[in-house]
């Protein structure tokens, strides 16, 4: 018979994730801090998820996770794909962007100075245009590098926090559901976790409550992206390569289009939305995702041991591969 979802183990680490990250969050509300005006606490924030997956895959159910959760850092074409497909994305974006009405591309650093006004601090923007005058070239190609470096090294290491429990634990176990029915629903908690910072003014500072809806708009239509690159470098890794230059790049479009507002342009806007839709579509064309969910569960030591723990408690079984849907181990 076919594995189904085990809805508890997914909803325990779900309400963990929840509890622990809104908690944390109001908490540091309460004591005077800002979304923002803290690297460690945004660290921390985005390492949640790591810390509900563990309690949940360890503590609870004294369960493997290396393997089972997809940490690999066996590295291949993927990893590179990874860290490229992330750029595509962003000149898709830019291209869309421009599509929406009264938006201009240009490199005047008026563009960047009107971004500045709009996403920070009058004092804050002032100093950021003043450094970006004194830049050789202009910002874009500093910005690109700058994310692309950061992205694979510093940005991959926090992504990683959230990778582990979206692409690793939660993928996993709603992986029965297959690929895009799974990518829809990790998409809808992933975004609806950002709620409380979007309303601080995260990625949407113009409109943050519509920006609550939007974001989740957005983290469903990356879902399917991440998810697949997962599945074809078969590791969390990659997604958090994936991911951190995503986030260390994504702000790139509001360098060079100008006119429209964070809900339109941009890579969290609509000119992203257009740009993800693309991809996914691209994805959904190949029609080849059904070949990589049963290596991404392949059969390992690992699993075996989990399958003994699982038996021992008397559990439905574990997942191992087929030609097609997963099957449990009689």
């Amino acid at each position: 018979m076919a594995r189904t979802v085990n809805l508890k183990k997914v909803v325990l680490f779900i309400a963990l994730t929840y509890v622990i990250s809104f908690g944390g969050f109001y908490i540091y509300k309460f004591l005077g801090g800002t979304w923002g005006d803290s690297f460690l606490f945004g660290v921390g924030y985005m390492y949640v998820p790591l810390l509900a997956a563990l309690l949940v895959q360890k503590l609870i159910y004294r369960a493997p996770v290396v393997g089972p959760l997809g940490i690999s850092f066996r590295v291949n074409r993927w990893f590179i794909i990874a860290a490229v497909l992330p750029v595509i994305i962003i000149i898709l974006a830019i291209g869309a962007s421009l599509l929406v009405p009264n938006t201009t591309f240009s490199t005047a650093p008026d563009v960047i100075s009107e971004r500045l006004t709009q996403y920070y601090p009058e004092e804050e923007a002032a100093m950021l245009e003043a450094q970006y005058e004194m830049m050789p070239i202009h910002p874009f190609w500093i910005a690109l590098a700058a994310g692309l470096l950061g992205g694979v090294t510093i940005n991959a290491v926090a992504a990683f926090g959230e990778e582990l429990g979206w692409r690793g634990l939660l993928f996993r176990e709603l992986m029965p559901l297959g690929f895009w029915k799974s990518s829809l629903i990790i998409g809808g908690v992933w975004g609806f976790w950002h709620f409380p910072v979007v309303l601080q003014g995260h990625n949407y500072p113009q409109n943050p409550i519509p920006g609550v809806f939007l974001m989740v708009v957005f983290t469903i239509l990356m879902a399917p992206v991440i998810g697949y690159v997962t599945l074809r470098a078969r590791s969390v890794i990659a997604a958090s390569v994936f991911h951190g230059v995503i986030n260390g790049i994504g702000a790139l479009p509001l360098f060079v289009v100008g006119g429209g507002t964070d809900l339109t342009v941009g890579l969290t806007g609509v000119g992203g939305f257009v740009a993800l839709l693309l991809v996914n579509f691209f994805i959904w064309q190949k029609g080849e995702v059904r070949r990589f969910e049963g290596p991404w569960m392949v059969a390992s030591s690992i699993d075996a041991e989990e399958d003994a723990l699982a038996d021992s408690r008397g559990d439905e079984g574990s997942i191992v591969p087929n030609e097609g849907p997963f099957r449990v181990r009689p």
